[in-house]
């Protein structure tokens, strides 16, 4: 079973189901993190939704990419966690299910393509701290991750 976290399911609401992939990737005792400007300014494990028809692993390099501009190297999956909340980026109810990787990092190609994003190295435990998104933190946390790390 998936764990879940964030929002409570609303009862009467229905849901879009939104595969994502999300990467922990780590320098050193930093790991990097994007900020979101928009919708909601915060800081999150660089990653995003799969869209149709693609595979986790090509999503997951595109969307770190588009939000740091960093390529990487996948050296594990970890997990996956789900959550239920509104995606106000896309009007939708949403059903998020979200892979996560280890990863680490290879060359920056450049600046962040994704509008309003900047990559951020930040400590381990200090991105405990400032990650809002519960199911990023545990995996963070995991102890799983840490030995892989």
């Amino acid at each position: 079973m998936i764990p879940r976290f964030g929002d409570s399911i609303r009862p009467n609401q229905r849901y879009q189901r939104r595969p994502g992939a999300y990467a922990i990737i780590q320098r050193g005792n930093l790991v990097l993190l994007t900020f979101q400007a928009a919708p909601v300014p915060e800081l999150q494990l660089p990653g995003g939704g799969i869209d149709p028809g693609e595979n986790p692993l090509p999503a997951l390099h595109r969307e770190v990419l588009e939000e740091t501009g960093y390529r990487i190297r996948v050296t594990a999956r970890i997990g996956a966690f789900r959550q239920y909340n509104y995606m106000p980026e896309y009007s939708i109810w949403a059903e998020k299910i979200c892979h996560v990787y280890l990863a680490t990092p290879g060359p920056r190609v450049g600046p962040p393509t994704e509008d309003g994003h900047i990559a951020l190295w930040m400590p381990l435990e200090e991105a405990l701290d400032h990650v809002p998104n519960e199911g990023g933190t545990q995996f963070l946390r995991s102890r799983r991750a840490r030995q892989l790390l």
